[in-house]
């Protein structure tokens, strides 16, 4: 539930949208009823996001049948259990209260790759581009066909990074004709898809050395990428053309918790190009990267032009987001079992974390 220092943080930083992970949720009507009661606080509707992917990042597990990794999915060669996992996902996010789900993940798995210790082994969808680009249309197609809108991750990709963003930064030493032709590959085709519009791309913070120091920014040292203008205008917004919603991915992580503090992460992600951040942890952290951004936009060190092309961004995606539909326990209870009958389909046994 909204307790006194959530509310009150709310009430003070008027954030543009919330995620919700496995802690927040208890039940089903619990859950519709908190995410009901941050909505009425907020004077303009917020994006209500989750990372509901399946598989190993699962936050609903403790209210819903467990849903499958991607990886069972690509090993069966199931199109159709992609696009299946994208609807009931989708539907049960709205019933919920949701309008956004940080999936999927585009990352390309290789053999090789599957060796490294980076936490992606199993919410990849495929080895190659091809595969990716196969699995995650049709489950992005089933997703927003709900009403809900996808976020593409992590940009540029960090399949081949060694380590997990989550403690440390991890490098891709991929040139940027490799980057082209194999982990931006999926992305570049669904950016150029009418009918299945990207609405929204979640930046990474790997590092990418071969393209992306730049002297007069970082003094030569190597930026995550959520912090770097090569990566996040020159290549995702000029270069491949996407104009819509940038999000960063968590800012507590220890990829930018060991790189820089807060304050400096949060405005140099805006200026690097990005719309939202997402701080995913402790208020004063929160509190204290809203301080920064309101700090310096005040000072005029973020010009107005700035930040109206991040405000029509974000106000063009709000104005599609698909109101909540009622929580129906009945349907929800039919979709745990068409969950149920995909995992046996796909003899998927469960495992991984809610938090």
């Amino acid at each position: 539930e909204l307790d006194v220092e959530t509310r009150a943080l709310i009430e003070e930083v008027k954030p543009g949208g919330i995620i919700i992970f496995g802690r927040n949720v208890a039940s089903p009507q619990q859950l519709r009823t908190l995410i009901d009661g941050v909505r009425a606080l907020l004077p303009v509707e917020p994006l209500v996001g989750i990372d509901q992917e399946g598989g190993l990042v699962d936050r609903l597990r403790k209210i819903f049948t467990p849903m499958p990794a991607a990886r069972t999915i690509r090993q069966h060669g199931d199109l159709a259990a992609s696009r299946a996992l994208g609807r009931i996902t989708g539907e049960v996010l709205r019933m919920l209260g949701f309008n956004m789900n940080f999936a999927p993940v585009m990352s390309i798995m290789t053999d090789e790759r599957d060796l490294l210790s980076n936490g992606l082994y199993s919410r990849s969808f495929g080895r190659s581009p091809g595969e990716v680009l196969g699995y995650t249309t049709v489950y992005l197609r089933g997703l927003q066909e709900t009403g809900i809108i996808g976020c593409l991750k992590h940009f540029p990709g960090i399949g081949a990074g060694e380590v997990d963003s989550h403690e440390q930064m991890p490098l891709v030493k991929l040139s940027h004709d490799d980057l082209m032709a194999q982990d931006l590959a999926p992305y570049i085709e669904l950016f150029q898809r009418k009918d299945d519009r990207v609405r929204c791309v979640m930046v990474s913070h790997g590092g990418f050395p071969n393209i992306d120091i730049r002297h007069e920014f970082a003094g030569g040292l190597l930026e995550p990428a959520s912090l770097s203008h090569n990566i996040v205008t020159r290549l995702l917004r000029e270069e491949l053309g996407y104009q819509h919603l940038v999000v960063t991915d968590d800012l507590e992580m220890g990829a930018i918790s060991r790189h820089c503090d807060i304050e400096a992460a949060a405005i140099r992600s805006f200026v690097a190009g990005e719309d939202m951040m997402l701080v995913c942890a402790r208020p004063d952290v929160i509190r204290r990267g809203y301080q920064a951004l309101l700090q310096a936009a005040q000072a005029g060190k973020i010009s107005q032009e700035r930040m109206h092309e991040s405000l029509k961004r974000i106000a063009d995606i709000k104005g599609i987001i698909a109101q909540p539909v009622p929580l129906e326990l009945d349907r929800l209870q039919d979709l745990s079992t068409e969950t149920t009958q995909l995992n046996q389909k796909l003899n998927y046994m469960y495992g991984g974390t809610v938090l």
